[in-house]
């Protein structure tokens, strides 16, 4: 596997080259046919240490992340916020110094607040995976949803991408649109206006407040959760209003391409978001990303150690 990538850390897909992006992709298709082996376990980083520092609740990404390592033949520390000295008043800088002195090689994080993967990344020598943070990036799933797409559908360049959502509070949406952007997708952007923030054109996204015109000829579509917790009041009336506007149901659905997939990075909220009969249907890749989720990160994870020994 080519191994040039630059820095030591993924922060975000913003800072991504295309070469960059297209690299992981490429390394990802090599370990998703480690994984379809019947030893799908390869020494390939024996002797690190991966640490999964989540302070958000999590269990596609977290899950994904401690079972991509374990293939790596990594060792795996679970780090559980409510049971650390952070309750005892410790910083969280503190707290991830510690861990790296106990031999930490590659710490992941997730986090609530925007920019702590880049506060810690310059505080380190172990590399930084960030899992999400706050509002601002996730970029393993924008890497995982481009490599799902690059699958099903060849070339990203001049494919319709509509995202379908909260954008406003969607850290998948900016990392998507930076990483899709950079391969050549047209990006739609899709929505109530008080969760469709105008700066987001500037990012080079159509904006849409109709899902039949903004999902007409898509060839992906990509549904995000609707992050009530993230929320105030006042953005829509109520979940069943918002899925008569913007929910995708079968009907809805025919406005696409015949071929066009259909995506969600989960958890999914049946009849808010998205409907089962296409949640369930033909043409949904939502599992799929699941598992390419980790091809990826093993991909990820391979690049970062790699790139600390040159």
């Amino acid at each position: 596997m080519i191994k040039s990538i630059n820095g030591r850390h993924l922060l975000g897909t913003k800072d991504l080259s295309a070469r960059e992006i297209m690299l992981y992709l490429k390394s990802a298709r090599s370990f998703k046919d480690i994984l379809r082996r019947d030893i799908k376990k390869v020494p390939t980083l024996r002797g690190r240490t991966v640490v999964n520092l989540f302070f958000e609740p999590s269990t596609r990404t977290r899950t994904s992340f401690e079972l991509a390592a374990k293939r790596l033949s990594t060792d795996v520390i679970n780090f559980q916020a409510p049971s650390s000295s952070i309750l005892k008043g410790e910083s969280l800088l503190d707290t991830v110094l510690t861990v790296e002195a106990l031999g930490a090689d590659i710490i992941i994080i997730r986090h609530s607040s925007s920019g702590v993967p880049h506060m810690l990344s310059r505080h380190v020598r172990a590399s930084v995976i960030n899992a999400g943070d706050g509002t601002n990036e996730h970029p393993t799933q924008a890497l995982l949803d481009a490599f799902t797409i690059q699958e099903k559908k060849g070339e990203l360049a001049g494919l319709k991408v509509a995202i379908i959502g909260d954008i406003l509070h969607s850290r998948v949406a900016k990392s998507n649109i930076y990483c899709l952007k950079k391969l050549g997708a047209e990006v739609r952007l899709i929505g109530p206006a008080t969760l469709l923030p105008e700066c987001m054109g500037q990012l080079g996204a159509r904006t849409f407040s109709s899902m039949e015109e903004g999902i007409e000829d898509a060839d992906v579509i990509m549904m995000l959760r609707l992050q009530l917790e993230r929320q105030g009041k006042g953005f829509f009336p109520t979940t069943d209003e918002y899925f008569r506007q913007w929910g995708l149901s079968g009907k809805r659905l025919r406005a696409a391409k015949p071929d066009a997939i259909i995506m969600h990075p989960g958890p999914m909220n049946r009849g808010t978001e998205i409907s089962s009969e296409v949640a369930d249907g033909g043409n949904s890749v939502i599992l799929e990303q699941v598992t390419n989720g980790l091809a990826v990160r093993m991909a990820v994870m391979f690049h970062l150690d790699e790139r600390k020994e040159q």
